[in-house]
């Protein structure tokens, strides 16, 4: 389809949809809300003009008031915009659910990146066969995160899910049922969720979209790509699972949390086993087979209501396979294709589901083991170096009870006790993997082989894959000799051995752009792929990268298929695996077709990268020096802005930063460690990416690149980076999701800060800073606009940002008279937090 023909079709189906839909909200039964639908139209109006003509947020909603209403007192004009942030944020879950229903028809079979396009591009170009030997060493990995960036409570995520069923029907009077049932439905969490709630949450889309999904998604590539003599293996799409394992800065996740939803995890895919079947019986109602799949229903059914009975996969698939035996031999294998499928997905999700991921920072271990020395040992932990305690650690063969210690001590050592009985029920797909973030040592990954040792695990009995995670530019420098001493050593190469040869390393996007700024951070990452790339080869282990990524380009995200397409043959291509979070699942991955469709694209993004030539994805010697060179000039123009003495406090003071850690969003902390002056290392990459996005500045997910763009035009080799631009995919993914960080942002809502006092240097610095940027990356482009080559995000990010402009007026004055410290403070408190959650839910296409 072309751009325009795109365009058209897009305005078609959902444009006109919206404006159309919207227009039922103006007599919605909202509670306390009236003529909302006739004064919206006013605000924006005044908004778009006013920001055009330079006045400040504060201005633009006075006026509004002045002209719009009659409304005299404080409290009356609150009320007001409580009102119309209830409104938009309606408005935002229509809009998302017509653009949701209207996702298939807008993509095809046939686009880029499918699996019917890829086979057909291997038979064409005579490749089939090393198609199919990449599909024998490749999988990719979607790890579902509870970071907080999803505003949704879940009964308005069901709602979501029954609007866009009936706008893809087209039936009003059902549109019109559900719209009414939004109006009267709360929008916010009373109380901020545990993280079992947050589990849960996100085991509904297990359930109801990922257990469909990837079952047809497996067939789907089984049958265009399987033979008599090849079968892609069922592990080559998985699910990764972190509420309730990652315990890193979160005080709620404990070892009982960790059972708990390992628990549910197990009882959710027997549910989804026990209904498929249900629906498989009413076709196999043949003699013999039917009193098979009979008692395995009942086997199943006891398994989920009954504490003392279970059941094993292995024991699922030989009643599976004997009910097989007699379809074929006795009934002409009527419906075996059906067997089949259900077979499949118990090869697929196990009795797991998702594999339950552990995660825990370097620096809590560290705490954890000086404690067990000091109790367990005569070593004065005061003065022993780092050495000491690990041959100590490795070489002792005290086991701990956990009830002998108190808080973080007890529950880590409680925590991976109980990973053994984990494993016995969820199989050891269920739980094999400790990650430990803020890693910068071979220590980090040695503490924990020891913590296992120390909880008497036998070394031939830890079954678990210790995965560090490099995730600050320091970490990433030092990783290459950190894994290198690893493999060097005796006991952890004897640990690999039994792991198969297989080593995963995470790599962290969203801390990495905090830290260094957007471009260096990529770069950054790239040459830690390529070191640990062939550091590994060297001593023969399989290497697996699993990039922490977030939604929105400046945590990482931004294209992803055309990013891990872009990667060259010096980066190990085993497996991709990523993070997903927050309004990504919801926006990405929410609804089956959206799902299929980008596990998909995944998929195919590394059988591309090994299987078809392409000068483009490998950078030669004069492209890596210019790409370090414009990396180390951003860095250094964006660590100058860290170093500004107004870095901190622009985000605590002028943005809603504070404000985070007050939503009932997330179960966890917004910042690492409790009390004291906030500090840059201690912010959290979601709220830091968050309050930048909220202030439509988006500064990580540009800063620093302009600036480096122009360095080399002034220096007259602005060429050089052009032809960078055309040779290296690599380097284009790179512009083309900085440019959609920038098509976020919005100068004039903040325009008013330059003249703050405190802050207007420090906005100037900022705002040009954008401005160079855009001038520079379209001048690289040859674009006329941001975003031009994707015509639907495009679009999509236009209305999003128009629906949404209200809102951020709101909260810009709210922010203000909270400054000003004028008026009722907890009342525009409120206005801040709940403007927060629109504006984030409306910006869901940051994937």
């Amino acid at each position: 389809m072309l751009h325009e023909e795109k365009k058209e079709k897009f305005r078609q189906l959902v444009e006109n949809k919206f404006q159309i839909y919207n227009s039922l909200f103006m007599s919605l039964p909202y509670d306390k809300m009236s003529n909302i639908g006739m004064l919206l139209p006013f605000l924006y109006e005044e908004s778009k003009v006013g920001y055009q003509a330079g006045k400040s947020p504060e201005e633009i909603v006075e006026e509004f008031f002045s002209k719009h209403t009659e409304l005299t007192t404080e409290e009356q004009k609150t009320e007001l915009l409580f009102k119309i942030i209830q409104y938009i944020e309606r408005q935002v879950v229509l809009y998302d659910s017509i653009e949701d229903a209207a996702f298939p028809q807008l993509h095809s079979e046939s686009d880029a990146g499918t699996v019917l396009q890829v086979h057909e591009r291997a038979l064409q170009e005579h490749q089939l066969e090393a198609t199919r030997n990449k599909l024998k060493d490749f999988a990719i990995k979607v790890v579902f995160t509870a970071h907080p960036t999803q505003f949704y409570p879940n009964s308005v995520q069901r709602i979501l899910h029954d609007l866009r069923t009936a706008i893809t029907d087209d039936s009003i009077t059902e549109i019109d049922m559900l719209l009414q049932q939004l109006g009267k439905t709360p929008f916010l969490n009373k109380e901020k969720p545990s993280p079992l709630d947050e589990a849960l949450s996100i085991i509904f889309y297990l359930r109801y979209v990922y257990y469909d999904t990837i079952g047809e998604l497996y067939k789907k590539v089984k049958n265009t790509f399987g033979t008599p003599t090849f079968t892609p293996a069922q592990d080559i799409i998985q699910m990764g699972f972190w509420p309730g394992g990652d315990r890193d800065g979160n005080p709620f996740v404990t070892a009982e949390i960790t059972q708990q939803v390992a628990q549910e995890l197990h009882l959710s895919i027997l549910k989804s086993y026990y209904a498929h079947l249900k629906k498989l019986r009413r076709r196999l109602s043949f003699r013999g087979v039917s009193k098979i799949l009979d008692g395995l229903s009942d086997d199943l059914y006891e398994a989920i209501f009954k504490e003392d009975q279970d059941i094993s996969s292995e024991e699922i698939l030989i009643k599976v396979k004997e009910a097989e035996k007699i379809l074929i031999e006795q009934h002409n294998g009527l419906f075996k294709n059906l067997l089949e499928d259900f077979k499949d997905r118990v090869k697929i999700f196990g009795t797991h589901f998702a594999t339950l991921d552990i995660r825990q920072d370097s620096r809590i271990h560290q705490e954890v083991i000086d404690e067990i020395i000091a109790k367990n040992s005569d070593l004065n932990i005061e003065t022993i170096t780092d050495q000491e305690k690990l041959d100590w650690l490795l070489k002792t063969d005290v086991v701990l009870d956990p009830n002998n210690f108190q808080g973080i001590t007890k529950d880590t050592l409680q925590n991976i006790y109980n990973v053994k009985g984990i494993q016995e029920k969820n199989g050891e797909r269920g739980m094999h993997r400790y990650i430990i973030s803020n890693s910068e040592a071979t220590k980090d990954v040695l503490n924990v082989f020891a913590l296992f040792k120390l909880c008497g695990y036998p070394e031939a009995e830890i079954n678990i894959d210790i995965v560090p995670l490099f995730e600050t530019m320091e970490g990433l420098d030092l990783a290459e000799n950190v894994m290198k001493d690893l493999y060097e050593l005796p006991v952890y190469k004897k640990h690999l051995e039994r792991r198969k040869g297989a080593q995963t390393i995470m790599l962290g996007f969203s801390d990495g752009t905090k830290d260094g700024g957007y471009l260096k951070a990529n770069w950054e990452i790239y040459e830690t792929k390529e070191q640990l790339t062939s550091i590994s080869d060297r001593y023969q282990i399989k290497v697996i990268f699993f990039d922490g990524r977030g939604g929105p380009p400046a945590r990482g995200g931004g294209k992803t298929h055309d990013f891990y397409a872009s990667q060259g043959k010096t980066i190990a291509n085993h497996q991709i695996e990523l993070t997903v979070q927050g309004q990504t699942i919801t926006s990405v991955f929410g609804n089956k077709d959206q799902a299929k469709y980008n596990f998909e694209q995944l998929l195919t993004a590394g059988i591309e990268n090994d299987v078809f030539k392409n000068a483009k994805k490998d950078l030669n010697g004069s492209e890596r020096k210019l790409l370090e060179e414009l990396a180390e000039i951003s860095y250094q123009k964006y660590s100058d802005l860290k170093a500004h003495p107004r870095f901190v406090p622009y985000l605590q003071e002028m943005s809603t930063l504070e404000y985070y850690g007050k939503t009932n969003i997330g179960s966890r902390p917004t910042k690492r460690g409790a009390g004291g002056e906030l500090k840059f290392e201690d912010l959290r990459a979601i709220p830091f990416v968050g309050s930048w996005s909220q202030l439509k500045q988006n500064v990580p997910g540009f800063f620093g690149f302009g600036f480096a763009l122009h360095e080399l035009k002034n220096q007259g080799r602005f060429d050089e980076v052009k032809s960078l631009y055309k040779g290296s995919d690599f380097f284009k993914t790179l512009v083309l999701n900085s440019m959609m960080s920038m098509n976020k942002s919005y100068f004039p809502l903040t325009s008013y800060m330059k003249k703050n006092q405190r802050f207007g240097e420090f906005w100037t610095i900022l705002s040009d800073e954008y401005n160079l940027s855009k001038e520079m990356m379209l001048e690289l482009t040859g674009f006329q606009e941001l975003m031009e080559e994707e015509p639907l995000s495009q679009l999509s990010v236009k209305i999003r940002e128009k629906i949404v402009l209200p809102l951020l007026s709101i909260q810009q004055y709210a922010l203000i008279k909270i400054q000003k410290e004028e008026g009722n403070r907890e009342a525009y408190e409120k206005l801040v937090m709940r403007s927060l959650f629109g504006n984030i839910n409306a910006s869901r296409n940051s994937a």
